[in-house]
């Protein structure tokens, strides 16, 4: 009798597990659901969240200030789709772009927004203890932008000497920004395009990166000009060549960084 009872409980629970699921909205945006979408999916067994880190920074004269944001949202819900257990949270679009008074680095542009390192921690921070109150068991910095990763990992390693004894894990993984310099470069390269070409800033590759993910990026009309010879290119703010470049070219990339971050994001969980 005891055992018949059991049987249907779990018979129950697996049922209203599913009807869950089913239910579910067709989506991985975390800010897109419920708090009760939320708590639903945290219990059906979502428990790795990915923070995906832009930033607001000039791009040159050809490329949006908001790049790495779009570039960083819709990454991270390639990902997390390919995981099949992960939610995405809203998109952090304000970072350490360099100093105001006097400007430099990025805020030398028109544009480009910056905050101190120190309150770009505490905002990675408290985002990673609210996330773990919710039920998140994994929780991912995925920064689309070099300046701040020594931050999430500084933010990383402190949560997690907190919370040794937790379940809880935040994880600053490098290979998602690395990719692009590295197997992204070396494709690039394989092509026949050259370093001073590929960039490290709106140049090649990421202008390519940009037109695969959304079109709207980049203007098209100034990519002839943006770069004809005899501009200075450092002055306009970009490293590297946009003129060759294609959304076919980016699509390189957005596989190489997808697959490359999935692979990653699995190793970490599975130490976890």
């Amino acid at each position: 009798m005891i055992a018949r009872v059991a049987q249907n409980l779990l018979a129950v629970l697996l049922l209203a597990t599913a009807q869950a699921l089913a239910q579910a909205p067709q989506t991985v945006f975390l800010d897109e659901l419920t708090s009760s979408e939320l708590r639903d999916q945290v219990r059906a067994g979502r428990r790795t969240i990915i923070v995906p880190i832009g930033g607001t920074e000039q791009n040159g004269p050809h490329m949006v200030l908001g790049k790495h944001n779009v570039r960083v949202k819709v990454l991270a819900e390639k990902i997390a789709l390919a995981l099949g257990d992960a939610l995405v949270a809203p998109v952090m679009a304000y970072v350490p772009e360099g100093g105001i008074s006097p400007p430099t680095s990025h805020m030398r542009y028109p544009g480009t927004i910056s905050i101190p390192n120190q309150t770009f921690q505490q905002i990675l921070e408290y985002a990673a203890r609210s996330l773990k109150l919710h039920g998140f068991r994994d929780i991912v910095f995925l920064g689309d932008h070099g300046g701040y990763q020594k931050d999430e990992q500084a933010v990383a390693d402190r949560l997690n000497r907190e919370w040794a004894s937790a379940p809880t894990r935040v994880h600053a993984l490098p290979e998602y920004y690395r990719t692009a310099a590295t197997a992204y470069a070396e494709a690039l390269r394989q092509r026949g395009y050259s370093n001073d070409e590929i960039g490290a800033h709106a140049g090649l590759a990421d202008t390519s990166l940009a037109l695969a993910i959304d079109p709207r990026l980049v203007r098209r009309d100034l990519l002839r000009s943006a770069q004809a010879p005899g501009i200075d290119r450092a002055s306009e703010g970009v490293t590297g060549d946009p003129r060759r470049a294609t959304a076919e070219l980016g699509q390189v990339g957005v596989g190489a960084i997808v697959a490359q971050t999935v692979d990653a994001i699995k190793r970490a969980t599975a130490r976890r």
